[in-house]
């Protein structure tokens, strides 16, 4: 069947991938130049199956309340008059008990686990290069109560099959001797072996070009206006050409919606409501100065909770989300003070290690769901399907979601327990129906 994907991030370009692996004819449309140049543009570069823990857990209410007074807060909730936002919040605190935290720990890191699988196929016949380390994630922490509490969050991602184990500040040291020069005392950390890093804009852009070999048509600096519906069925999508001027439509079988946090809005426009909002996520890019001194394993800074990823002969610095619309400028004073500090802990953490004189600081909108699980599979409207709400872990969840979207669309059943959108839970599994409507 001929499919329309609308969006070339890493979700878009890996479904339009797999749909070609089932031999079905594909056309991408997207309003960038190239692939991934929004929300997979920048990010902290972790493939980080063992630590997906959602949001929302019991601490995060009077956390978010507490942080709302901090312009450098990991979580930035910031009250806006859009009914949209204070829907998904509403949704967000519904989550935040330990039940509904597990129940979305178990999607998540089977969706991790069946993405991780997936993205090693596709590096195995493609032969990508996307400045890819397989060192691990590693965890540390330097508050004594935070790192008492690591064990428990390592117990609980054990019971799902989670290789996270606890390790002291000396066999942390062992892992990554680069922490040896932090200007705070770590006190320990956990690590996983098996998670990895990479360049998810040079994955992406690479894997697009080979869906075009494969005969893949790209609609580059194509707006999309309007999704179309009569009698229940899509009927149409409208574009505009951004170098043309003129509008066109497009009709196919099938159209999936991949545009990361703009696909709420587009979808309501045929009467299909899911609760994707806008996270504000910022990232850091710094040049290498002493390479014989820079982390080779992919981190996680407890403290302000970012991640740390060595990509190539640089070093990115990713973290904090700011819940507060679609702006994605970094003119603002809570901006400014946001990459300041990502800059800041660079150093502190690795003195002298980057050249802090020209960051490359980056900004772009995280398309988050109140339980951080993303929409995958067919929506109320025929014809019209979805793969959208990934949040912080798109480069994790990507390859796993458009190979499942794309079986789901040739009539076969992924093989992992998850809530995919319009479709029963596979026997067996403990995951509910999930389904989209007006």
């Amino acid at each position: 069947m001929k499919v329309v994907i609308l969006g070339a991030g890493i979700i878009g370009v890996s479904t339009a991938w797999h749909l070609l692996e089932r031999g079905h004819e594909v056309v991408v449309v997207d309003r960038q130049a190239d692939a991934a140049l929004e929300t997979s543009f920048a990010n902290a570069g972790q493939i980080s199956v063992s630590y997906c823990e959602p949001w929302a857990n019991r601490e995060a209410p009077l956390k978010a309340l507490k942080w709302m007074f901090s312009k450098e807060a990991p979580l930035l909730f910031r009250p806006t008059l859009d009914p949209a936002q204070w829907a998904w919040g509403l949704r967000f605190l519904a989550q935040c008990n330990d039940a509904a935290f597990e129940r979305n720990v178990r999607q998540l890191v089977a969706l991790g686990a069946y993405s991780h699988a997936a993205l090693k196929d596709v590096v195995r016949a493609t032969g990508i290069e996307y400045q890819r380390l397989e060192r691990g994630i590693a965890h540390y922490y330097t508050d004594a109560h935070a790192f008492e509490e690591a064990a428990r969050a390592a117990e609980l991602m054990q019971r799902h099959g989670v290789s996270r184990r606890v390790v002291s500040r000396d066999e942390l040291l062992r892992i990554e001797p680069a922490l040896a020069h932090c200007t705070e005392p770590i006190v320990g950390g956990t690590f996983t072996p098996s998670d990895e890093s990479g360049d998810a804009r040079l994955f992406t852009q690479a894997l697009a070009q080979r869906c075009a070999a494969r005969g893949a048509q790209f609609l580059w600096q194509h707006d999309v206006l309007q999704l179309q519906a009569e009698g229940g069925a899509l009927s149409q999508v409208l574009l505009h050409d951004r170098l043309t001027g003129q509008r066109r439509s497009l009709k196919a079988d099938a159209t999936v919606v991949a545009c990361g946090s703009y696909s709420a809005p587009l979808l309501r426009q045929v009467g299909v409501r899911l609760p994707i909002y806008p996270g504000k996520g910022y990232s850091a890019t710094f040049r290498i100065r002493r390479p014989e001194a820079a982390p080779t394993v992919s981190l996680l800074d407890d403290s302000v909770k970012c991640a740390m990823s060595r990509l190539g002969d640089t070093l990115r610095i990713a973290g904090t989300i700011e819940v507060g619309g679609w702006d994605t400028s970094l003119n603002s004073a809570v901006s400014r003070a946001r990459c300041e500090m990502l800059a800041r802990r660079v150093e502190q953490v690795f003195p002298g290690v980057c050249d802090l004189s020209k960051p490359n600081y980056w900004a772009g909108l995280r398309p988050a769901t109140p339980t951080n699980i993303p929409f995958i599979g067919r929506t109320r409207v025929a014809g019209l399907w979805v793969n959208a709400g990934h949040g912080t872990l798109g480069w994790t969840h990507g390859a796993g979601s458009g190979k499942a979207l794309a079986e789901l669309m040739s009539g076969e059943t992924p093989a992992l327990a998850f809530g995919f959108l319009g479709a029963a839970a596979p026997s067996g599994g403990r995951t509910p129906l999930r389904t989209a409507s007006a």
